[in-house]
């Protein structure tokens, strides 16, 4: 490519970065979701998904947060180091934060992230309120930066195929398979939450998974409505985590959430995100069950009489490179209802409405944020790529990771 074309393709990612922002800010943005936005955008440039998408946003919502209370002094800070500063500005420290985080996690996006910090810091004023709250939040990136330094997700990918010496299977590796050994935030260890075995071959309750989605979420299955094709089709790996962040931004908007509540609000959020990435990938390496696509084409072999085999049987999804149980989209779901439910309440009655990463007029709309919990879950199995059991006990899994975040980080001061 050459540089004309570099900056006309520059310019084309940079006006579509602006309508995706026009069009999902709310009313009342504040520092916060503006640079949840921003985080978003420049990582869709980017081409980052999955597991480093969640590691960013926490690294990034986190140092916002420490910035947010190391002014307001209203919740607990993650990394301590820097001192109380009366009078600095707390939406510069948060701003300073998050441009100093994807700085050093997105360098190739620079000329989007600076655009994003100069919107963000010129209607505050000039003088030492402004220049202390930047010198703030600059020092809680770093100290988030040089936590997860060595949080073993950048570690070789030495997974092991399982096979015998001749024998060939595919090749294509597994994703992001070192995210297993991780650390997580908050928590003790990757392990914490790991969930027992998955259901017995044999057993009634494997063959009711194993038949439930054999016969919906097949390619040409006839039990699938239209709509919950529809679904299947827009809960795609690319929406799950921009989608949760949009229904924040339109519960934290509806509350009318202040400075530091919202900056706690999706610290915790991603935190727990970027978590489930982490816990999910031990349980999955642990456990290796296999897809329905190989269960279904395997059915004379799992020793169940009420699996019956379909040699030609294919999901309507692609099916993803790790292991199946459990479901990384049901920890994601439970995760974010915990902290949802655990910061503002049981009582989330406010519509939500998401919209597709890439093309943003392609939306989903729910009565709340526990309908659109109920169908991320759903399209899994619509889709063919999981089993009921997987989608239940990964929910669970991301609400045990909720609790133990709300209990033991960023508690309210005093």
């Amino acid at each position: 490519m050459n540089t004309m074309s570099r900056t006309i393709a520059r310019g084309i990612a940079a006006a579509n970065v602006c309508v995706v922002l026009a069009m999902a800010s709310p009313a009342n943005a504040d520092v916060v979701t503006d640079w949840n936005q921003t985080a978003i955008a420049a990582m869709k440039v980017a081409n980052v998904v999955g597991n480093p998408w969640t590691r960013n946003m926490a690294m990034m919502h986190v140092a916002m947060s420490d910035a947010v209370n190391s002014v307001q002094k209203k919740y607990a800070i993650y990394a301590p180091g820097v001192g109380p500063v009366p009078g600095a500005s707390a939406e510069a420290a948060a701003a300073a934060a998050a441009h100093a985080v994807l700085l050093k996690q997105l360098p190739n996006q620079k000329a989007l992230i600076e655009q994003a910090y100069e919107a963000s810091t010129k209607d505050i004023p000039e003088g030492a309120a402004k220049k202390d709250g930047i010198a703030i939040g600059e020092k809680c990136a770093a100290a988030i930066i040089a936590d997860r330094a060595s949080d073993g997700t950048s570690v070789p990918d030495t997974y092991r195929p399982i096979t015998t010496p001749g024998t060939w299977i595919p090749t294509t590796a597994p994703i992001f398979a070192e995210y297993a050994r991780a650390t997580p935030w908050v928590m003790k260890s990757a392990d914490q939450v790991r969930p027992p075995p998955p259901p017995d071959l044999k057993s009634e309750l494997y063959a009711r998974d194993y038949n439930e989605t054999k016969e919906i979420g097949g390619a040409k299955s006839t039990k699938r409505t239209a709509e919950q094709t529809a679904a299947v089709k827009f809960w795609t790996q690319q929406n799950f985590g921009p989608a949760w962040q949009e229904a924040a931004r339109q519960l934290s908007a509806a509350r009318n959430l202040s400075l530091a509540d919202n900056a706690r609000l999706f610290a915790l959020l991603n935190m727990g995100t970027a978590n489930t990435f982490i816990t999910d990938w031990d349980a999955k390496f642990t456990y290796n069950f296999w897809r329905p696509i190989t269960a279904i084409r395997n059915g004379d072999q799992d020793g169940n009489d009420a699996t019956e085999r379909d040699a030609g049987w294919a999901p309507l999804n692609a099916t993803p490179m790790h292991p199946e149980y459990p479901s990384q989209a049901a920890i994601m779901a439970g995760v974010s209802m915990g902290i949802f439910e655990g910061l503002l309440g049981r009582d989330l009655s406010v519509p939500i409405v998401v919209s597709d990463l890439v093309d943003p007029k392609v939306q989903r709309r729910y009565a709340n944020a526990q309908a659109m919990s109920d169908e991320t879950r759903d399209v899994r199995i619509w889709g063919g790529i999981h089993f009921r059991s997987s989608l239940d006990v990964g929910y669970q899994m991301g609400r045990k990771i909720a609790e133990f975040l709300i209990e033991n980080s960023l508690k309210p001061m005093g």
